[in-house]
């Protein structure tokens, strides 16, 4: 993410991601790009409920998508994806904050 970013978009994200549903679906797209019924399969989620958590992660700007046929993509937007990469940890710094996956 960018250093440093603003209260409102700091707590657009921190609302984004501030369910439990949201919170797995990233943990999901940090090991890599995946369509939404991957994920409505793996965390055994109906494909509507999915899409609707997909796109408040994708309207704050943590996730890209795309569209392979009549399914949709998803992976983590290049900003969020290259700070993995900064750090190697499960983690998006949001410049006032971080937050950081912890394997069980």
């Amino acid at each position: 993410m960018k250093n440093f970013l603003s209260t409102k978009e700091c707590a657009q994200i921190l609302r984004a991601i501030g369910d439990g549903t949201r919170l797995l679906i990233l943990k999901s797209l940090f090991k890599g790009e995946k369509c939404g019924t991957e994920i409505a399969k793996e965390l055994n989620l109906t494909q509507p409920r999915i899409a609707h958590h997909l796109g408040i992660l994708k309207n704050a700007n943590l996730l890209e998508s795309w569209r392979e046929g009549q399914k949709v993509c998803y992976r983590l937007h290049p900003v969020v994806h290259e700070s993995l990469r900064e750090n190697d940890e499960m983690e998006i710094n949001l410049g006032c904050c971080k937050v950081t996956f912890k394997e069980p």
